[in-house]
């Protein structure tokens, strides 16, 4: 699945491409539940190489559920993990991360917002350079 194109096997659609100052580089969205009835959203996301998302922080918490590509995840403070399909990750309320595409390949999750009653996401800044460090060698 490394560099050719998107994710082509992907089970959800893509959607629409996210224009944002919170993403680096391009990025889909195609929102599967948004039912507040449920306490939770859930996004299908796309990265393509190299974007990324912003720091940020969910009131509520957040659960990446890797469905593609190889992406990367780093909380505040912490070294960076390298993601795979079939990859979880549990995010704690109010914990500063941000996540993405490597440089090289596509990548996709779907992103599901828990509590949301908590509260909205709060986007803060960019992902620089030297910290966006995100490469599997």
């Amino acid at each position: 699945m490394t560099s050719g194109g998107p994710i082509e096997s992907a089970i959800f659609p893509k959607g629409v491409e996210i224009s944002s100052n919170s993403f680096t580089g391009k990025v889909w969205l195609q929102r599967l539940v948004t039912d507040a009835t449920f306490g939770c959203t859930i996004g299908n996301v796309t990265f393509a190489p190299g974007a990324r998302n912003s720091w940020h922080k969910h009131p509520g918490g957040q659960v990446l559920l890797i469905t593609g590509g190889t992406g990367c995840y780093q909380e505040r403070g912490k070294t960076v993990r390298i993601l795979h399909a079939g990859d979880v990750v549990e995010i704690q309320p109010d914990v500063e991360h941000w996540h993405g595409a490597t440089p090289d390949d596509w990548f996709c999750h779907l992103a599901i917002s828990t509590n949301i009653t908590q509260g909205e996401v709060q986007w803060l800044e960019p992902v620089s350079g030297a910290d966006y460090g995100c490469s599997e060698s």
